[in-house]
């Protein structure tokens, strides 16, 4: 057979089976919003409580402007504390890996970081740094960089000891052992913990958005309901949740394309 045609069945073969496994999401998704769409048309819900699925789309339709202005403010937020929020998690998990010392010290503060609530801490960052876009910021990286740390020294702490001691015993340094060995192990975790914080991420800028903001998805959700445009509620949300997903499977494309090994491993 002609290897061209081999690589178009094949490529149409991986589409097939991306849009059978995309089947049950969309099945679920129409049945929840014919159910929604029901409910208000039977029980003849006021908008203002329930917009139903309709008016929601319309309202996503006709404040795409709006909606697509405030998204650019939330998504400037999301990708730097996302950033930020990833490299403090890695570079922070390497250290308490290799430091006993470090793990005492950063390890308590690490986790008091997440049990206090992020409501308790935006406002002081607010206080401390205005109402600009930095303690939007430093919110979301807050909330990004623990599920990256710790899957972070979990991976490290993973690699296989018997690897370790084969390089070691020839003449490897231990900063050689981590690039060749520690690293590439703890890759899937990082991952995992990427796909969690970036999506913690969001729900960090729009908290924040929310304590004190004039611009962001988070301070038009604000701003609508005490106006009780509920649709323009409800469009703000969709639009989180689809930023939410977009990056979610974002993360997880790039990872694939930058470790293919992983995928494959993945897959398997």
């Amino acid at each position: 057979m002609d290897p061209s045609r081999r690589l178009l069945r094949k490529r149409s073969r991986r589409g097939g089976a991306r849009l059978a496994s995309a089947l049950p999401s969309v099945a679920l998704l129409l049945v929840l919003f014919g159910g929604w769409q029901l409910y208000v048309s039977v029980k003849h819900v006021n908008e203002v409580i329930l917009p139903s699925p309709w008016e929601v789309m319309r309202s996503l339709a006709t404040n795409k402007d709006l909606l697509a202005t405030n998204l650019l403010v939330t998504g400037e937020e999301i990708v730097l504390g996302f950033v930020i929020g990833a490299l403090a998690g890695i570079v922070l998990g390497v250290l308490i890996t290799y430091s006993k010392v470090l793990e005492r010290a950063l390890f308590p503060l690490v986790i008091a970081s997440q049990v206090i609530p992020i409501f308790a801490i935006a406002p002081l960052l607010i206080i401390w740094f205005g109402f600009g876009i930095t303690p939007k910021v430093l919110i979301a990286a807050l909330i990004v960089f623990f599920p990256i740390c710790v899957n972070q020294v979990e991976g490290l702490r993973s690699a296989d000891e018997g690897a370790v001691h084969l390089i070691r015993s020839y003449g490897a340094s231990e900063v050689r052992v981590f690039w060749m060995v520690r690293l590439p192990t703890s890759v899937p975790f990082v991952l995992a913990g990427m796909q969690i914080g970036v999506t913690f991420s969001v729900i960090g800028a729009v908290i924040a958005e929310w304590v004190g903001a004039q611009k962001g998805l988070g301070a038009l959700m604000l701003s609508a309901a005490s106006l009780s445009n509920t649709q323009v509620v409800f469009a703000a949300i969709v639009t989180v949740a689809v930023v939410g997903i977009v990056l979610f499977t974002l993360v997880r494309v790039v990872g694939d394309l930058l470790f293919p090994w992983q995928a494959k491993s993945t897959k398997s």
